[in-house]
């Protein structure tokens, strides 16, 4: 039966029948009651009466309003000093390693992505560490050890060149610039970790990782050989991304894009010396190739062509020029030489093998007509000059036809002498280019010149252009690890789901990573070189040696020691190496920062299986630090080292800009928490900040500003004052003595806890889900609608006006307490700073006790009770359906005759209800009525006054098994009561007099 499991105030509900049989009328009601005499007699509610202003002071006093010392706001230096001192007073600092010493069933391990220790804190920061700190604190909260460590990435050339300057590393030995560059660093560390403390973010600030120390960089050289000793890493000499404004080579992570780079394009004929058999009886073809690079036609050794395609040779109209090129080329030819090309003869690709063309510049020089898949009909001729000093593709249609691989470009990006005596000492990009095609263009080989704009890569340090050339570099060898990453990555979890599909298109597109770099600030690659042979030597136990000195000395020791002390004769000769130490030289080579990186998880998660659950990243790791940890960990034990990768986006200004300072829409997070160190500006605090993260949406890119700074104020405000409300009204009530039990506790407070469970479940899956933007939504819908909307509306007068200790009044308490409990937890994660201050002030907590060592939101399944929602939410319906007709929406100024046919509504309604006339039931409660008579149906002579309205109501139990569309009717009446002085209810028998229930209260 349903209506036993229903009831849990009083009697069975069992003689519903008889009474819905009834037809309801309205009946006088005798009270006895006080009434206040010094009040004119027939003086109306809305008279300026002195007796209606010495009521509220008479009363004042006996109505239980909220008290607390819970300030309602705090801003300027008082919230600044508020935060600091919760900082310090709620062992924050300590938090991290009482969590790691506490037993717990799991450990929860968010590895720390190193941010680059070149400069202060900026948004970017911000966004990354205060979502990581989210996630870790829910984790804390929930009974979980969390495993993480902060780390920062401290090699590269940016911070060389910061450390050096405008003096430059000229005169400076290695040793010396790695001091100042190791100095730097580590400023630049102590500025960042502080201002992550400032920011609420749980660590241990005492033991972070830096790529700098000793330990790290024996991990990585162990890591290092690993790789090298299975053939991942290895040595060779083909092109690679060079940087001419930093002398060094550069991997694709290293590269930005320029869309608006402008290149002096050429379309430039190779006349055949050779033609191939088709061909044998034309004479005075030439094959025509469009470059953006022109400087690079000087290396060419080959043109490409696609072999299944159609290729036509065309005569010119305007000089009867021959010239071959692909046959849908053609109509786009005609364009761009502005004249008609009248066909001469089709073949297909494959049948251009054996042609031979002269060199455009280089007299008595032969270059061949070859295959390749490289190429493309996209643009150009459908024939591609093929130099493979200068390009990828290039390359490996040299390696394939055995083609010599000739570098006419030095370190500075000029022609070097190889190159003849026209171009030598040129820089390629610029005066060079020009001298190139002066040339072309005297040798008649110019068909077209014109300006293209394109993408084209830079020095991600410097912004300057790079150029493709051959260099003798360590490669990692990512073809033999793409489709192993590729399996490892299927049970990786990406959020969001499309960054896979980039991850994927990034491996595709990556030929090979080269980590070797031409500086000295960075982990040495440790291999030494024969005097005589060149032969490179990497054993393990060279690097085994090489790691124990550095963990014990650190890297500087590679430029330090003699070379005797860093290759011992016993090391050389368990390598089984040839000679002496004195036969050797060390590298001058330091690693690639990404290969740096890339091994943290061996260096720094030892102690959780070397598998993060999750790496948290902006969309610019998926070509860095998210792929060189993938690749790495996949070469020596063929899996991920994560189990999950988060990636979110970039901070942009409010008009989603990018940051610049010469814009002047850069945000700086220390002036959002302190205020602009001009004045005026407003100090928001740290959770202000922490508020800005959680309610962005972090897959995009999110914008930061006035406006959204203010508005994440006002909404940490907002919260505040609720649990300001909740603090308030629980001034007078400990929880250990005077909590309800949830069988007592009235249906409207058993339906809030019913209410605070689906909450509760549904934050901690948003929180699981690296998803706070919902768990923000979560909470503002809970607190505007649940429970400023509904549940305090409702519950005021019994907190204020029932008797202090009354069940009634402490059944509210005992569930606002559980409310003020859950909504603290669930916004804790977020906003650290206020839940701990909150947590201070609430009653029932032993003293000393911080809430981030209390646990997650405590809610119990017997708070989810059969029928519950149905009664509660029925009798909202019907009040919902009424108030649209009542002028002002005042439901205290009218009675209610609700009528409902008998059934399931009926019997829910009753269960709220158990007198069929009542002013003080949980149905008059929820109703905010002055009355209500429950009835089988509308007595016929209703009141002239009266308002009427009509619904239906849908009950569905036990997941559809009981389901019954039934329907109702409220007769709204005016109140023929007065407004009780105390109460303010229209219960009171005439005005001036208490009502019933406030006389009662006012005699105890």
């Amino acid at each position: 039966m349903l209506l036993p499991r229903l009831s849990t105030l009083g009697r069975p509900l069992a003689g519903w029948g008889r009474r819905s049989r009834r037809v309801g009328c309205l009946q006088s009601r005798g009270l006895s009651v006080t009434c206040d005499r010094r009040r004119a007699a027939g003086s109306g509610e809305g008279d300026a009466q002195p007796g209606v202003a010495s009521d509220l002071v008479r009363y004042r006093d006996t109505v239980l309003l909220p008290r607390t010392d819970f300030p309602m706001k705090l801003s300027g230096q008082k919230l600044l000093e508020r935060e600091l001192e919760i900082q310090k007073g709620c062992g924050f600092a300590e938090l991290y390693q009482w969590q790691r010493s506490r037993k717990a069933k799991k450990e929860f391990c968010l590895h720390d992505g190193p941010p680059y220790a070149n400069g202060d804190p900026h948004v970017g920061h911000a966004l990354n560490k205060i979502l990581k700190d989210i996630r870790n604190r829910f984790e804390v909260l929930r009974g979980r050890q969390v495993h993480y460590v902060p780390g920062w990435d401290c090699h590269g050339l940016p911070i060389e060149l910061k450390a050096l300057g405008q003096e430059g590393a000229r005169g400076l030995s290695p040793l010396q610039l790695r001091h100042k560059a190791r100095v730097f660093a580590q400023e630049a560390v102590a500025r960042q970790k502080a201002a992550f403390q400032r920011w609420g973010v749980m660590a241990d600030w005492d033991c972070c990782y830096l790529t700098l120390d000793g330990p790290y960089q024996a991990a990585q050289l162990k890591l290092f050989q690993e790789m090298h000793s299975k053939g991942f890493i290895y040595q060779d000499f083909k092109p690679v991304f060079w940087s001419p404004s930093s002398r060094t080579a550069l991997a694709e992570a290293e590269l930005e894009y320029d869309p608006e780079h402008l290149s002096r394009s050429v379309y430039a004929t190779f006349a055949l010396s050779t033609p191939p058999p088709p061909l044998a009886g034309v004479d005075g073809v030439s094959v025509v190739v469009w470059t953006t690079q022109p400087w690079t036609i000087p290396a060419n050794q080959a043109v490409c062509f696609m072999p299944k395609a159609q290729y036509s040779v065309v005569r010119r109209t305007d000089n009867s020029q021959l010239l071959l090129v692909a046959s849908e080329r053609v109509a786009s030819m005609v364009a761009l030489l502005s004249t008609e090309l009248e066909h001469v003869c089709t073949i297909t690709g494959s049948q251009l093998e054996g042609g031979v063309c002269r060199h455009p510049t280089i007299p008595d020089k032969e270059v061949k007509l070859l295959p390749a898949n490289h190429v493309t009909m996209a643009k150009g001729t459908g024939l591609v000059h093929t130099a493979p000093a200068h390009g990828m593709d290039d390359y490996s249609v040299a390696s394939h036809f055995d083609l010599p691989v000739e570098c006419l470009v030095d370190e500075d990006g000029r022609f070097t002498e190889e190159a003849g005596p026209e171009l030598q000492h040129l820089v390629v990009m610029t005066e060079g280019t020009d001298k190139v095609i002066s040339m072309l263009q005297a040798g008649g080989a110019l068909l077209k010149e014109e300006p293209c704009v394109h993408s084209y890569p830079c020095d991600w340090r410097t912004k300057q252009p790079v150029v493709i050339r051959p260099s003798r570099q360590w490669f990692v060898h990512t073809g033999a690890l793409r489709d192993k990453a590729k399996e490892a990555l299927q049970k990786v979890t990406f959020l969001p789901e499309s960054a896979r599909s980039s991850l994927l298109d990034l491996l595709d597109r990556r030929t090979y990573w080269c980590i070797s770099r031409q500086r000295s600030w960075g982990v040495p690659v440790p291999v030494f070189y024969h005097r005589t042979t060149g032969a490179a030597l990497i054993t393990k136990h060279s690097v085994s040696h090489i790691s124990k000195l550095f963990k014990e000395t650190g890297s500087d020791c590679w430029w330090e020691l003699p070379v005797e002390e860093l290759l011992p004769q016993e090391v050389l000769t368990k390598s089984k190496a040839p000679g002496s130490p004195s036969d050797y030289v060390r590298g001058d080579d330091v690693l690639d920062i990404w290969f740096d990186s890339g091994a943290s998880w061996a260096a720094v998660l030892e102690d959780s299986d070397s598998t993060a659950d999750v790496y948290v990243e902006g969309k610019d790791q998926l070509g860095g630090w998210f792929q060189s940890s993938l690749l790495t960990s996949v070469a020596v034990r063929n899996k991920a080292p994560y189990r999950s990768l988060v990636v979110h986006g970039f901070a942009v200004s409010e008009s989603g800009l990018k940051m610049s300072k010469s814009v002047g829409n850069v945000v700086d997070p220390d002036d959002v928490i302190n205020g602009g160190k001009a004045g005026g500006a407003e100090a928001f605090g740290a959770d202000v900040l922490r508020w800005w993260v959680a309610e962005s949406n972090v897959f995009s890119e999110v914008q930061i500003g006035p406006a959204a700074l203010s508005s994440a104020r006002d909404n940490v405000n907002r919260l505040r004052n609720t649990v300001r409300f909740l603090l308030g009204n629980l001034q007078d009530f400990d929880p250990a003595v005077q909590a309800v039990e949830a069988s007592q506790l009235r249906y409207i407070d058993q339906y809030l806890l019913h209410l605070l469970r689906d909450f509760s479940i549904k934050v901690t899956d948003a929180y699981s889900q690296f998803d706070a933007g919902r768990v923000v939504r979560l909470l503002q819908s809970f607190i505007t609608r649940d429970l400023s909307s509904f549940y305090f509306s409702i519950v005021k007068d019994r907190l204020y006006c029932d008797p202090e200790d009354s069940l009634a009044r402490r059944s509210c308490q005992t569930v606002l307490e559980e409310i003020l409990d859950g909504v603290t937890r669930a916004a804790a994660p977020i906003l650290p700073h206020l839940a701990e201050e909150v947590y201070l002030h609430a009653p029932g907590h032993p003293e000393g006790e911080t809430l981030f060592r209390s646990g997650w939101i405590k809610s119990s399944s017997v708070w989810r009770r059969p029928g519950l929602e149905e009664a509660v939410e029925g009798a909202s319906a019907i009040r919902d359906s009424f108030l649209s007709s009542v002028p002002g929406r005042n439901a205290g100024q009218y009675e209610l005759i609700l009528a409902i046919q008998p059934g399931l509504l009926f019997e829910l309604m009753e269960s709220l209800q158990e007198e069929q006339s009542s002013c003080s039931s949980q149905l008059v409660e929820l109703m905010m009525s002055a009355r209500v008579d429950l009835v089988g149906e509308l007595p016929r002579d209703l009141p002239p006054g009266a308002l009427l309205s009509h619904g239906s109501f849908l009950i569905n139990l036990e997941g559809g098994v009981i389901r019954e569309d039934s329907a109702y009717s409220v007769a709204a009446v005016p109140t023929a009561a007065a407004r009780c002085p105390r109460c303010r209810r229209h219960t009171a028998p005439s005005a001036g007099c208490l009502c019933r229930r406030c006389q009662d209260v006012l005699a105890s």
